[in-house]
């Protein structure tokens, strides 16, 4: 049994440092690095890039609405149209700092609010997509399982991969507990490890309600900018092996 083990990245910009990246890719598959919309700039993109290919850390796209004050987690209303270009723009901007280095784009992962609305909605999904296949139609997109998105991934013909989460809670409909309401975030590290090891093994994950639903996991999001991250990245590593299950990148 195979994983690929994910942490959103790349997100100190300016004078701000958030997160011990270097440290976190040292223990991850796949690294979604800010494209400089909600999080990141040119400077910690050019230095991350060159740090996951230096630990052999696949490279993904982790574009977001532009919105740093609110990290890309306030919902926009934006048009297809819009969410194709800026995609579009925020993947290229990455790519660059990927040719540079000599390494090859692995995915795209949407951010945030982003990755919530295009969650349900298809026609902002298939834009999504569509910004992606315009860049480079080898790209894998990674979405929430059971989403819109895989969906769209999959009209289109995009390669894509099933994204769960270590730290997050779910709703009976397989969406996210919205930031904010009791139940959205899992803070106990055991109780995290023990739903993520259950949703690779046996394909459930109980709900914010208690209900079981079913689920499909190629890939465990880890987040890298809390305070425990590195800590829980590792354990949860740890685990796996002790799980059997191998660690392994999307392609």
């Amino acid at each position: 049994m195979k994983i690929d083990l994910n942490c959103d990245l790349g997100e100190s910009f300016g004078a701000y440092t958030i997160g011990s990246d270097t440290e976190v890719i040292k223990n991850i598959t796949s690294a979604n690095v800010a494209c400089g919309f909600h999080a990141g700039d040119p400077l910690v993109m050019a230095k991350t890039v060159a740090t996951c290919k230096a630990l052999n850390v696949a490279v993904g796209a982790h574009p977001g609405h532009p919105d740093l004050v609110g990290f890309g987690r306030r919902v926009l209303d934006v048009s297809p149209d819009e969410a194709k270009a800026s995609v579009m723009y925020q993947v290229g901007a990455l790519n660059a700092f990927c040719v540079a280095n000599g390494i090859k784009m692995q995915h795209v992962k949407p951010h945030g609010a982003l990755y919530n609305q295009a969650g349900k909605d298809y026609a902002l999904a298939k834009a999504i997509c569509e910004g992606v296949k315009a860049v480079d139609d080898s790209l894998i997109l990674l979405g929430l399982a059971g989403s819109a998105m895989l969906t769209a991934a999959k009209d289109l013909g995009l390669q894509f991969r099933s994204e769960v989460f270590a730290d997050r809670g779910y709703e009976d409909d397989g969406s996210l507990v919205k930031r904010g309401k009791p139940g959205a975030m899992i803070t106990d590290e055991a109780e995290a490890i023990a739903r993520v090891i259950r949703m690779v093994k046996e394909g459930v994950v109980k709900t914010v309600t208690g209900k079981d639903i079913e689920i499909h996991a190629d890939s465990v999001c880890v987040h890298g900018d809390g305070a425990k991250a590195l800590a829980f990245v590792a354990s949860l590593k740890a685990e796996f092996i002790k799980n059997g299950i191998v660690l392994a990148s999307m392609k």
